[in-house]
């Protein structure tokens, strides 16, 4: 049996461990919830069946924890990841990985030294319309791509704890923790871009927003990608995708994954069902298909039957500098 300890017990927390429960026929169980308020420990890990803990370094020194799934801010993805690698635990931490360069140094170094698997929560890499999108393109089945649009919107994102999510400082701001799903896939499909150019629409502060980038690639083809998470409170959180192939076009959006080709009617590829899970814990995402898929990728990797290799520590870091250009291209993350 493998043991986890769920680490930050807010909404991302609480999906985490739905999934684990759907993934006990592998043989994976959510043994602590940990968060340093002692209610919402207490409240997943009844639900669960799990022991409630306030206490990180009691998880870390338990020699039962064989996993250490790492739901908190941003700021303390790092300190943690490392502590639990170095406490010989292996380790799933959510995105994004982190923002600092030191921090980027140090958990690749740690990584290494101590062998332990590591993958990170870049979930947008095993949803199945995009898992779809990116075998067709390396397939060729369509020959290759001429553009392509990404994005990701929503209202203000009010559920996290303390408002952390809006302290450019803890969680990077919209680019860095909400762009950067879809700033790391499009990575993951076409590579780094020869070129980027950004602008941002900011807040009275002076904080970004919305970004709007676009990314060159070879003479031409270009890509953009979009997210912002000022809108009104009524507003629906849409994400999806549109891309061009030489014979068919691609369309992500409310009705579904649509492929309109050159020649003969427009259809709906058909989907692997995903999971369906409970989601009554909040924030912007109801259908947990992806984390699932993630989940499953993690704990079959842990069993050794296969590599650890879509959504690694490295890749993660890549996609966050990515993000960093951008910031830079629209001209800083705060400008007064």
């Amino acid at each position: 049996m493998i043991n986890v300890a769920v680490i930050g017990c807010g909404f991302m927390g609480g999906m985490h461990a739905a999934c684990y429960q759907a993934l006990a026929p592998l043989g994976v169980k959510v043994a602590v919830t940990c968060d340093v308020y002692e209610a919402p420990a207490k409240a997943l890990a009844e639900k669960y069946g799990a022991v409630p803990c306030t206490d990180l370094n009691a998880v870390l020194e338990n020699k039962d924890i064989d996993v250490v799934d790492i739901c908190l801010p941003t700021h303390k993805h790092v300190c943690t990841a490392v502590a639990a690698m170095k406490a010989g635990k292996d380790v799933f931490v959510e995105k994004p990985i982190c923002i600092d360069e030191d921090e980027m140094e140090l958990i690749l170094k740690t990584e290494a030294e101590t062998g332990r698997k590591v993958q990170v929560g870049q979930v947008i890499r095993f949803w199945n319309e995009y898992v779809w999108l990116k075998k067709t393109a390396e397939a060729g089945t369509y020959g290759r791509v001429l553009n392509g649009h990404f994005h990701r919107l929503s209202s203000r994102p009010e559920w996290a704890t303390d408002g952390w999510l809006h302290k450019p400082e803890l969680s990077g701001g919209l680019a860095v923790d909400m762009h950067v799903h879809d700033v790391d896939f499009v990575r993951y499909l076409f590579g780094e871009p020869d070129r980027v150019n950004a602008q941002a629409g900011r807040d009275a502060n002076g904080l970004i927003q919305q970004i709007y980038a676009v990314y060159g690639y070879g003479k031409d083809v270009a890509v953009s990608v979009e997210a912002g998470w000022d809108y009104p409170p009524t507003y629906p959180f849409t994400a999806g995708f549109r891309v061009k192939f030489e014979k068919a076009s691609v369309i992500n959006d409310v009705n579904g994954l649509t492929v309109y080709p050159q020649e003969g009617e427009p259809f709906h590829p058909e989907m692997d069902a995903g999971f369906q899970g409970d989601n009554d814990i909040g924030g912007n995402i109801s259908d947990l298909g992806g984390y699932y898929n993630e989940l499953k990728f993690f704990v079959e990797g842990l069993k050794g039957e296969h590599a650890l290799d879509v959504a690694t520590v490295a890749e993660a870091i890549k996609s966050v500098k990515l993000v960093k250009k951008e910031i830079e291209a629209a001209g800083g993350l705060i400008v007064k």
